[in-house]
């Protein structure tokens, strides 16, 4: 016990030297401790963590979901549900076409194999999204936007995973029973989300103590999750559902029932931004340190560059024909928000999780891991580290 204790105060001192030589170079936190994991897996230092599903699932996103969600205005997400919805929904089943038709293709993929990469890596990532706006600076509808999209498509896809992993390993059922699982799953996952939600804020409505009302919050965050997964339903509907509904009914609600004390407010929002500070931290650390150790040239350097290739294009076809079916009306995205839509569609934890919990029996499952952690490496050094770039050519950012 005392060597995981003070295997993980090694990290989060790393955590903080990182972020503050990232501040001073003004590069993206995240990149470096990407890098910084990278390192300790060259140096042969053993962090005592191994990145898996369940460290990744049940101790890294509950707080990095209820965290985002807890932070989205529910009137603003309102006025913008419509795009939200579409980019989550359709955005997420058209990238993820194009990337398994991009596999079967040029890569001779089996189909089975195709489509579960493609699902596992077609929605935008929560985690290093949220990560990199924090990064940049960046506000305002295009953040809203963005963080939405990849809160919600990061369910979607959870939802779309398990479906397709079904269908996989057992290659039967209808496409009515295919769809009451989407169904099921995400309506599940949601009603779960709401319920613990709403008994967190009667209860915290109850007490105006600051302390018991940020441990009602974390019981909440995390009892949603595990439980909507308990039931095979969606813990990440689950836990962004709670999340959003604390937010919009707690912290800026009002009254005896629905409200935090002020202190309270101030409490949650600080508790919840440093529990985020911590897994962030910690699964960049990892997949910095995992990255360094997976053998890339066992699948091929060409084949990896075409398999990223397509997860850009699946996210340009996704991004830009929806912008322009929008064109016209209230939810109109400029030329640059598109770009950054596209560009800024990192991925991360979730893909891993999901390729991390594949069964052996799924065909390429070697080569499907070693693809997704590729493409996330890609994503998270390469996009993060030129999105700052971007948004000032852009005219999004100060100079």
């Amino acid at each position: 016990m005392d060597l995981i204790i003070a295997r993980t105060l090694a990290l989060l001192v790393i955590a903080i030297l990182v972020a503050i030589v990232a501040r001073r170079l003004s590069l993206p936190y995240t990149v470096g401790l990407v890098a910084a994991g990278a390192a300790l897996a060259f140096s042969r230092y053993d962090t005592g963590i191994a990145l898996t599903h369940d460290i990744i699932f049940d101790v890294i996103l509950p707080p990095l979901l209820f965290e985002a969600a807890l932070n989205i205005p529910w009137h603003e997400l309102r006025r913008d549900m419509v795009p939200v919805l579409v980019f989550s929904i359709a955005g997420v089943v058209v990238s993820a076409g194009i990337v398994s038709g991009g596999m079967v293709w040029l890569l001779a993929w089996p189909l089975a194999s195709a489509l579960t990469f493609g699902v596992l890596i077609a929605a935008t990532d929560p985690v290093a999204v949220i990560a990199m706006f924090k990064d940049t600076g960046i506000g305002g509808r295009l953040r809203l936007l963005v963080e939405s999209e990849s809160l919600f498509n990061d369910g979607v896809a959870a939802v779309l995973f398990g479906l397709v992993l079904s269908w996989t390993q057992a290659r039967s059922g209808s496409a009515l029973d295919a769809g009451w699982a989407v169904v099921s799953t995400s309506g599940g996952g949601i009603a779960i989300g709401l319920i613990a939600g709403a008994i967190g804020i009667v209860i915290m409505g109850r007490t105006r103590e600051h302390i018991v009302e940020a441990a009602v919050t974390a019981v909440v965050a995390y009892g949603s999750f595990l439980l909507a997964e308990s039931f095979h339903v969606s813990g990440v509907l689950a836990c962004v559902s709670a999340g959003l509904l604390v937010g919009s009914l707690g912290l800026r609600g009002s009254g005896n029932i629905a409200g935090l004390s002020t202190q309270g407010r101030a409490f949650v929002l600080e508790l919840w931004d440093f529990a985020a500070f911590l897994a962030n931290s910690l699964v960049f650390l990892l997949i910095g340190a995992t990255v360094a150790r997976i053998p890339f040239a066992q699948l091929g350097y060409a084949a990896l560059g075409i398999a990223i290739i397509l997860v850009l294009v699946g996210r340009a076809v996704t991004v830009y024909p929806i912008s322009l079916a929008f064109r016209g009306s209230r939810w109109a995205m400029s030329s640059a928000e598109q770009h950054v839509l596209w560009w800024g569609g990192l991925r991360g934890a979730l893909a891993l999780a999901l390729t991390l919990s594949l069964p052996s029996s799924v065909p390429l499952r070697d080569d499907i891991v070693i693809v997704t952690f590729g493409v996330v490496a890609f994503s998270v050094l390469a996009q993060g580290l030129t999105m700052p770039l971007l948004l000032r050519r852009l005219g999004l950012l100060a100079r």
